[in-house]
């Protein structure tokens, strides 16, 4: 009798485990982690939302987003805590969504679903921002300067929403390469489940790459205010151009971007990731051919991206990569998590890549295994989802401890639901903003900007840099989790 109640009690705990999202086998439940990524952009989604939204507190918002300029540019997602629709950050989020699906989506198993729902959202928008008028690209909605002076719900936003395009005499390379990218990788993603809809992706990342190609400039000089200093295009539009042509190679196995990809002469050796900087990914991805399918023309990306990974390797004699005493990769202060998870999809993606093949490389005298990238990622992943010193998961809603005043208007205010009134532009600040209570809406799945360089987290409302979650974050983190979720 006492050994079956110490095993009724045994399984009752790991029943509770399971369901609480904390630990299975000594590790975060990545899957549990994983299922609320994709809520995270339901909580994200900007238009008029589907009878199957589960995140019940949002509503309908900018329904008439392009009506200025008499299209429908309805649709897409927030970028952050605030009501506008960036788009170059936004294909960026597309990118890494539907790679992570590429690398990754057979350990997704239900959550695959999810995933193509996820990246249709982004795709149907950014089809619209392509398709809407001939020689304009479209790469936002809502004037970010009177934006972020408001604190009100995307369902009441009562300011002006401005749209904005780039055209040959205002040219846009890097957001134009980015949206081709996004088109591109997200065409593979549909390639067998609506073989329709992926030849118009593919059809619309040919057009838009060729604009890209031929107009050359970036869109910070043509758009200004609009977009700086919020998404400037800080490392040009080279970046883009490679990324974008790498993508579309992939998805066409075209000469022509093969070719192009050549005259781009010398890259940067980037020790950064992100929705700016797009060397690295391109590097890795190219390196693709080279590793698993032993094409020599391929060689330089491969050294490319091993080169990348001896700056970020901790013991690594090239390493430019600083880390935090609780082990967190620790890249810059505002929203240091965005490069923590897309340097870990790097590191993953990679890792996996050698391992198929079983290669290794060196940093000097570090020897480099598989295991050593993956086990990197696996660290940075693990403290994200509260292997830490202040056991903090960054990720909202999974866990015992995380976030509770993330800086999100939406979360911060009361629903519709709740609130029928509207709220105006001041009207948020008190008593919501200011307020030291919990969010009344729980953003579950965003991952926050992330602790200090000494491991703290205030979780203040008002402090942005480490408290506001993004779409590019939790999306570069979505093939981490499902590769160490099976």
């Amino acid at each position: 009798m006492a050994k079956a109640n110490i095993l009724l009690i045994f399984l009752c705990s790991l029943v509770l485990l399971l369901l609480g999202g904390v630990r299975v086998e000594g590790n975060p439940n990545y899957r549990d982690a994983l299922q609320k990524s994709f809520l995270f952009f339901q909580g994200q989604r900007s238009g008029k939302l589907p009878a199957n939204q589960k995140v019940s507190w949002r509503s309908n918002s900018g329904l008439s987003d392009g009506s200025l300029d008499h299209v429908d540019l309805t649709g897409g997602y927030y970028d952050a805590g605030d009501n506008v629709k960036f788009n170059f950050p936004m294909a960026f989020t597309t990118t890494m969504l539907s790679w992570g699906t590429l690398e990754y989506g057979k350990r997704m198993g239900p959550q695959l679903q999810e995933a193509r729902a996820a990246i249709r959202w982004a795709t149907d928008y950014l089809l619209k921002c392509a398709n809407s008028k001939p020689g304009k690209l479209y790469v936002g909605v809502g004037d970010p300067n009177v934006d972020h002076k408001c604190w009100e719900r995307p369902e009441d936003m009562d300011t002006v929403r401005t749209v904005y395009s780039v055209s040959s005499s205002n040219p846009g390379s890097d957001v134009a390469g980015e949206t081709a990218a996004a088109l591109a990788a997200a065409s593979l993603v549909f390639r067998r489940v609506d073989p329709k809809y992926s030849r118009l992706l593919l059809q619309t990342a040919r057009k838009v790459m060729a604009f890209a190609i031929q107009y050359r400039g970036a869109y910070s000089d043509s758009l200004g205010s609009a977009v700086c200093p919020f998404y400037c295009s800080y490392s040009g539009y080279k970046d883009e151009l490679l990324w974008g042509a790498a993508w579309l190679f992939r998805a066409t196995n075209d000469a022509y971007y093969y070719n192009f990809l050549k005259t781009l002469g010398a890259d940067d050796q980037p020790d950064i990731f992100s929705w700016d900087n797009k060397y690295a990914g391109a590097h890795v991805l190219l390196s693709r051919m080279a590793l698993l399918g032993k094409d020599k023309n391929f060689e330089q990306f491969k050294q490319e991206a091993e080169s990348f990974m001896c700056r970020i390797l901790p013991n690594s004699p090239y390493s430019t990569t600083q880390y935090t005493q609780g082990g967190l990769m620790y890249k810059l202060p505002e929203s240091n998590l965005q490069y923590v998870t897309s340097i870990s999809f790097l590191l993953t993606t990679y890792g996996k890549y050698m391992k198929a093949k079983k290669q290794t490389f060196n940093c000097g005298s570090l020897f480099v295994t598989p295991n050593s990238l993956i086990g990197l990622a696996k660290r940075q992943v693990d403290y994200i989802l509260g292997e830490n010193p202040i056991k903090m998961s960054y990720m909202v809603g999974f866990g015992r401890n995380f976030p509770k005043r993330i800086h999100h208007r939406g979360s911060s205010l009361p629903s519709l639901a709740k609130h029928r009134q509207s709220i105006g532009c001041d009207g948020g600040f008190q008593p919501y903003f200011y307020s030291s209570n919990p969010n009344p809406n729980v953003l579950v799945g965003a991952i926050v900007g992330g602790p200090n360089q000494n491991d703290g987290f205030p979780d203040d409302r008002s402090d942005y840099s480490h408290s506001e979650p993004s779409t590019y974050i939790t999306a570069a983190l979505v093939g981490p989790l499902a590769y160490f979720s099976h």
